[in-house]
C-alpha cells in the first residue's frame, strides 16, 4: 500500500533536519528521508565546528541571521544543549567592506567596533593584522556536530519521522501530490506526499525533476585544515581574512575547535567534483598555499601540523541560497560554503514555503 504523508523533506542533513524541526513543532505530520547513515561524512553537514559569522552588510542576510540568532536560543533551550560559542569574530584585509560591514551592522543596534592592527595583535597574540580589523564579540562558532543531533531529537520530540538509509530514486509531481520512489536497503517502495521539501545538497539537482527551473549548482570539494596552536594561552576567535587576489587564491576563514586545533581554508577554491566520487584528500598545491599562508598570518600556529579536512560545497554563481517553492516542491539548495550558521532559520523559512503557498523569501533567494 502507498504511504500518503503530508510533508516529505529529501535530505536530512542540517538544512533538512530544521526544516523537519521546524514542520513538527508547529503540529505537522512529517517525514525525513536520507540516503546515507546518520553521522556520514559525504556532504557538507559534518565536522564540529562551523563559523558564526555576522560580518554581512546586505540586508537579506542580517535579517536572516537575526532569525537565525533566535532559533538557535530556542533549539537550545529545548534541548538543554548549548550550541552557539559567542567568543566573537574578526573580520580584516580590506578597510573598505570592513568599514561597511561596522556601519551595517551599528545601523540594526548590533555590537561592532574597529581596531587598529597593533591593538588586535596584542589583544589576539596567534594572529598577525595589517589595517582595519573589526570585532563583533556576538558571534564566534556553531557546534555542527552537536546541532544535527539537537535538531533530529528536537523533531523527534514532536513526532517527526526520520528515516536514514532511504534514498529517493525518482520525484514526480502530480495533481494530486508528488510520488516519491524510496529505495532502503533491497527493498524500493512509494511514498505520495501533498508537499516536498528537497535538501539534499550536491544532489539536489539528480532528485528534482529535469522541468524544475533549478539554476545552475556547482559542487566543489573544499579541503580547510585544522592547525595546532605553539602555545596554549593565546585567545583565538573566528575570523574572516579578505585577501588580495594576486597572493592568495580566495579569502580565509576559520575558528578555533577545542580538541582539533584552528580551523583554517580558503573559501570556495576546490575542485569541481562528482559528490559520488570525491577524493577525500586536498590538491597538494592548495594545502601548500594554506600552509604558506597559516606561516605568514598566524605565529601562533605551527604552519606543519596540517590535519586536512574533505567537505563539498555547493554554489550558486551569485553564492546566494536558493529558497524557494514551484507548485508542491520546495527547495532549499546552493548554501556556497556560508550557510550553516542560519540553519534554524532556513528550516523556518522553508516551513513557512512549505505550508503557505503564498509565502515568499527574501527576493535574492527566489528562484527566477
Amino acid at each position: 500500500m502507498t504511504e500518503r504523508i503530508p510533508y516529505v523533506v529529501v535530505g536530512a542533513g542540517a538544512m533538512g533536519l530544521a526544516t523537519t524541526w521546524q514542520l513538527a513543532r508547529r503540529g505537522h505530520r512529517v517525514v525525513a528521508l536520507e540516503r546515507f547513515e546518520r553521522g556520514h561524512t559525504r556532504g557538507a553537514s559534518h565536522g564540529a565546528t562551523r563559523n558564526f559569522n555576522n560580518a554581512y552588510a546586505a540586508a537579506h542576510y542580517l535579517d536572516l541571521l537575526t532569525l537565525a540568532r533566535t532559533e538557535w536560543d530556542e533549539l537550545s533551550r529545548v534541548t538543554g544543549e548549548p550550541l552557539l560559542r559567542l567568543h566573537g569574530l574578526v573580520t580584516h584585509g580590506d578597510d573598505a567592506v570592513v568599514a561597511g560591514v561596522h556601519d551595517a551592522l551599528v545601523a540594526r543596534g548590533e555590537r561592532a567596533e574597529v581596531l587598529a592592527a597593533p591593538d588586535a595583535a596584542r589583544r589576539w597574540s596567534g594572529m598577525r593584522f595589517t589595517g582595519d580589523v573589526l570585532f563583533t564579540p556576538e558571534a564566534g562558532v556553531v557546534r555542527a556536530a552537536a546541532a544535527l543531533e539537537a535538531l533530529e531529537r528536537g523533531a523527534r520530540r514532536h513526532a517527526a519521522d526520520v528515516r536514514f538509509g532511504h534514498r529517493v530514486v525518482a520525484l514526480d509531481e502530480r495533481g494530486d501530490g508528488v510520488t516519491l520512489t524510496v529505495e532502503a536497503g533491497d527493498e524500493r517502495h512509494d511514498l505520495v506526499a501533498e508537499t516536498v521539501v528537497v535538501t539534499a545538497g550536491a544532489w539536489s539537482r539528480g532528485i528534482l525533476p529535469p522541468s524544475f527551473p533549478l539554476p545552475r549548482l556547482t559542487v566543489t570539494e573544499e579541503s580547510p585544515a585544522h592547525f595546532t596552536p605553539i602555545a596554549a594561552d593565546p585567545v583565538w576567535p573566528s575570523f574572516n581574512h579578505l585577501l588580495p587576489p594576486e597572493r592568495y587564491p580566495a579569502n580565509v576563514y576559520g575558528m578555533p575547535t577545542p580538541g582539533e586545533g584552528v580551523k583554517v581554508g580558503f573559501h570556495l577554491v576546490g575542485p569541481v567534483v562528482d559528490p559520488d566520487a570525491r577524493s577525500f584528500r586536498p590538491v597538494p598545491a592548495q594545502a601548500a598555499q594554506l600552509r604558506g599562508y597559516v606561516a605568514e598570518w598566524f605565529p601562533g600556529l605551527d604552519p606543519d601540523s596540517a590535519e586536512p579536512i574533505s567537505c563539498t560545497y555547493t554554489s550558486t554563481d551569485s553564492q546566494d541560497f536558493i529558497l524557494d517553492r514551484r507548485g508542491r516542491i520546495v527547495v532549499g539548495a546552493g548554501f556556497s560554503g556560508h550557510g550553516f550558521k542560519f540553519t534554524p532559520a532556513v528550516g523556518a523559512v522553508l516551513a513557512d514555503l512549505a505550508t503557505d503557498d503564498t509565502a515568499r523569501a527574501a527576493a535574492p533567494f527566489r528562484l527566477l
